[in-house]
């Protein structure tokens, strides 16, 4: 079926493409016309979508996702995540190697591969770095490679000895391929939220931020020694945002992501004792919020990401304390982005397109969408205009583990195009 899109404004800051009001026409999964239509344009069968005041932009790409899968099905599946994935306006995803097995072999990332295939949503897979993620001995990474993995992480915690981390990035840098660092010190590790004034009050188990300073510094100067690429993920003090802004600036080859909760929430949230604002890094305080928004204009911090967490309710529901970290976020980190960042003039739309669609694709080798006839079409459609509250129950994600239920944003998503497939306002179409 032939796709017509009607009047719709085209932003690529890859290819710095700023159009108003044109019109694109996709056939077999591909750009076909870029520009004014023709009487010849509406021969066939086709479908047209008028989409003026809308935005086309390169499909947006979460680098931080937990599919659960293998192991933890009841909480998220690979075809699930994919699901909120495409709902929450993405077309490709990279997920975490946490899962039971651990991404520790080829026959696991082929798993995930096959459960893939047939979706719309493109995903690509983080190996682990270490066997079992234990921080004993290095994975196969060799083999991982070749299986096609994009980079390497014992997501969860930190990569546990400065002896495993420096062959970890020596063998990464063979194949530039990034090594995504989940920054925390074992020996500070275990609180329920930030240390302060906040957890002294509510009596919880504090996680203080040097925790996080500790990895991030040691990372960078492991980094800057073997010449390797290191990830910060989900940067959350504002001391981290400073040190890999001096290490950009020295010549280190780090890239840093931040979410959405970490650059809009903060510790005070945690007050209601309500086990969805219990996440690691855990929320912070006012002054890291302001650091991070500091770091997402000056380019210090690359990408946006999710670090999609699902829980089942279960598991949520217990003491603060006991509960598991994480919250999902593929669903409504588009919205939070656009109504934080866009709405309040911190960045532009060009900057959000390049921090959710550009960079992470760049910093895992992956090719980014044009806007160019021939091109395969992998899109996102954007309403930065539409007024809407976030109600979990709509959710295509097998969990609800959201803080942001009943939030009134502004922007969201309206659809996807990928792999010769639309999903635009709740609907399938093979184009």
């Amino acid at each position: 079926m032939k796709i017509i899109l009607r009047n719709v404004n085209l932003v690529n800051p890859g290819q710095k493409i700023n159009l108003s009001g044109t019109n694109v026409i996709i056939e077999g999964g591909k750009i076909s016309k870029i520009g004014s239509l023709d009487p010849e344009d509406f021969k066939g069968e086709k479908k047209e979508f008028d989409l003026t005041g809308k935005y086309l932009v390169p499909g947006f790409f979460d680098m931080h996702v937990h599919l659960r899968e293998p192991g933890r099905e009841d909480e998220e599946t690979v075809i699930s995540g994919c699901n909120s994935a495409a709902n929450g306006g993405f077309t490709g995803l990279a997920c975490m190697p946490n899962t039971e097995p651990a991404i520790d072999s080829a026959e696991v990332v082929s798993l995930i591969k096959k459960q893939a295939a047939d979706h719309l949503v493109n995903v690509f897979i983080i190996g682990a770095a270490t066997l079992g993620r234990k921080g004993e001995f290095i994975s196969p990474m060799a083999e991982l490679k070749e299986s096609g993995v994009v980079g390497f992480s014992d997501d969860g915690v930190a990569i546990k000895t400065a002896a495993i981390l420096k062959r970890v990035l020596e063998y990464s840098a063979m194949y530039n391929l990034p090594v995504i660092e989940h920054c925390e010190d074992e020996t500070l590790a275990g609180g329920a939220m930030n240390e302060g004034l906040n957890s002294t009050m509510l009596g919880l188990p504090p996680l203080p931020s040097v925790a996080e300073d500790l990895i991030v510094a040691r990372d960078l100067l492991m980094a800057e020694y073997t010449n390797g690429r290191i990830h910060i993920a989900h940067i959350s003090t504002k001391k981290s945002v400073e040190l890999v802004r001096q290490a950009k600036k020295s010549g280190v080859k780090v890239t840093a992501e931040v979410t959405p909760h970490h650059f809009t929430l903060t510790d005070d949230s945690v007050k209601t004792y309500d086990t969805n604002y219990k996440m690691n890094p855990p929320l912070r305080t006012k002054a890291d919020v302001e650091e991070i928004i500091n770091g997402l204009k000056d380019g210090t911090i690359d990408c946006i990401a999710s670090d999609h967490a699902p829980h089942s309710a279960e598991e949520k529901e217990v003491e603060f304390e006991f509960a598991p970290n994480g919250i999902i976020g593929l669903e409504t980190q588009i919205g939070i982005a656009l109504t934080e960042l866009y709405q309040k003039k911190i960045l532009s739309l060009e900057q959000v397109v390049e921090k959710m669609a550009v960079n992470p694709r760049r910093i895992l080798n992956i090719p980014v969408p044009k806007f160019n006839p021939g091109e395969p079409a992998d899109f996102t459609i954007l309403d930065t205009d539409e007024v809407w509250t976030v109600d979990f129950n709509q959710f295509k994600s097998k969990s609800r583990n959201s803080p942001f239920n009943k939030k009134l944003l502004k922007g969201r998503a309206l659809g996807v195009i990928n792999k010769s497939r639309m999903y635009f306002m709740g609907e399938y179409f093979d184009i």
